[in-house]
């Protein structure tokens, strides 16, 4: 992803009051480097892009907390491993329900705005057209564009449905997004 014309200070400061331009903005400039760095450590696609997934949401749930005497990719980089690591030893022990009352009272705390310019974009578009492209994404994209711009289901719902957590979902549809728009962009 192109890294943004905006400094990068003033871009995570925007983040830090909750500008969702600003986080998409950090997501398109470190998606690559996160996600370059969890496939040489998992050597798999799907569990790179979900731990990558997870490390956005995280970051983004905890950018209050972000030092700026660090730089940012570091910060990021560092979650992301700590994740790998979370997730191995879990695995290890075979843990199959996680603590689901704290991130079911997550999900009821996070407030759910409604579909930005950019979704109202989306709807917008030729239907038929716009179904091809969707099926070019991978299924979890698919799913997550459906449940949310087609079901019209909140981002509660869907982290709900989906049994993950919201900041999750919110990520997800930020790089579907992302990955729908360059698609669109190429056309074949």
């Amino acid at each position: 992803m192109d890294k943004t014309e905006e400094p990068l200070p003033q871009l995570i400061e925007k983040a830090k009051m909750g500008n969702q331009i600003a986080f998409s903005a950090l997501l398109n400039s470190f998606w690559n480097d996160v996600y370059g760095f969890q496939l040489i450590r998992t050597k798999n696609e799907n569990d790179a892009e979900d731990i990558t997934i997870q490390t956005f949401s995280k970051a983004f749930d905890k950018i209050h907390t972000f030092d700026d005497s660090y730089q940012f990719k570091t910060w990021l980089i560092t979650i992301s491993k700590n994740l790998h690591i979370d997730l191995i030893r879990k695995s290890k022990r075979n843990v199959i329900h996680g603590n689901q009352e704290n991130s079911n009272e997550a999900i009821k705390k996070v407030l759910d705005e409604g579909p930005s310019p950019e979704d109202s974009l989306i709807t917008e578009q030729n239907l038929a057209a716009l179904l091809e492209y969707i099926k070019r994404l991978k299924p979890h994209y698919q799913e997550v564009i459906n449940l949310r711009y087609f079901q019209e289901l909140p981002y509660a719902e869907i982290a709900e449905k989906l049994g993950e957590p919201v900041n999750n979902v919110k990520v997800k549809l930020l790089r579907a997004k992302r990955l729908l728009a360059e698609i669109i962009k190429n056309k074949q």
